[in-house]
């Protein structure tokens, strides 16, 4: 059966690469990549080839590239990226789509991803494929917008549409929750998965900002169910009304929400930690936890 299309990934591919034409906001992009590169540098291990998997920048692979030193990194993007006038030999760059990866079965020993599997029309999946392109032993870190992201923005466009039209139409993505990603991890294959999240508020002058700022990402609606018609003046004036009114702080200005995802998995290899079989265990708890009972 073909998963459900949630996303427009043509529409995604075209709002990517005109926010890449003009002025893109990348401070998000940015501060994930820094989380990530620390997380990286807790695990000590070479790795020989990378891959960046449909990150919208070539941030990530250019401080990996430095980071890594003897580490070649194939950075996939879903767009063609713009010509430079110095390009990193280190980096080779493709385009491909997340959901059909364009690499063999065991490429690479390392592949991270920021602020793009949130897209996939089919994250089990894009998981899987992930996994396949790693080697025994490969190591997979990613950051995916979570389901609390943009959730100001989201009631407020809803507060508003239904005032103004009486219904709904879908403008902000539904995200995967934290609590369901290491499940996800498990089912693509991946041993030893790992899942947090962070919260991250982010302050605007305006509502206005904000939507700006969502479309200098690239990130403007993309819902395969979105309304064809335009949206009017009249909603995005009640839905700022609303926001400021609901979400601002003392000195007027507004707030969002970014709930970013941190996901890492391990490719099984029998060199790596196992859980004990259950029933197993050598000593009983009753022999080394205090007996609560004895003072009542």
């Amino acid at each position: 059966m073909s998963p459900t299309l949630i996303f427009d990934r043509t529409l995604i591919r075209r709002r990517l690469a005109r926010a890449a034409r003009h002025d893109p906001s990348l401070f998000l992009l940015d501060y994930v990549v820094e989380d990530l590169l620390e997380r990286l540098t807790f695990i000590k291990r070479d790795f020989t080839t990378a891959a960046d998997i449909g990150t919208p920048a070539p941030t990530l692979a250019h401080r990996l590239a430095a980071q890594k030193d003897h580490c070649p990194v194939v950075w996939m993007n879903p767009v063609m990226p713009r010509p430079r006038e110095r390009k990193d030999e280190r980096i080779l760059e493709i385009v491909g789509d997340l959901e059909r990866l364009p690499f063999g079965e065991a490429c690479f020993d390392l592949v991270v991803s920021v602020l793009s599997l949130q897209y996939a029309n089919d994250l089990p999946g894009a998981l899987i494929q992930i996994r396949r392109s790693l080697r025994p032993d490969g190591l997979f870190l990613g950051c995916l917008a979570g389901g609390q992201t943009l959730q100001e923005l989201r009631a407020c466009l809803v507060a508003a549409e239904t005032e103004i039209s009486g219904g709904i139409s879908p403008r902000v993505a539904p995200f995967a929750d934290v609590r369901d990603m290491g499940g996800l991890l498990q089912r693509a294959g991946f041993a030893l998965p790992v899942a947090d999240s962070e919260s991250l508020c982010v302050r605007y002058a305006h509502f206005f900002d904000l939507v700006a700022d969502l479309r200098r990402m690239g990130a403007a609606n993309s819902l395969t169910e979105r309304s064809r018609k335009p949206a009017s003046r009249r909603l995005f004036l009640r839905a700022a009304e609303l926001y400021a009114e609901r979400y601002s702080d003392p000195d007027g200005r507004i707030r969002a929400t970014f709930d970013l995802i941190f996901i890492a998995g391990w490719v099984p290899h029998e060199s790596q930690q196992k859980p004990l079989r259950p029933g197993s265990a050598q000593v009983s708890l009753t022999q080394v936890l205090p007996d609560k009972t004895a003072n009542l």
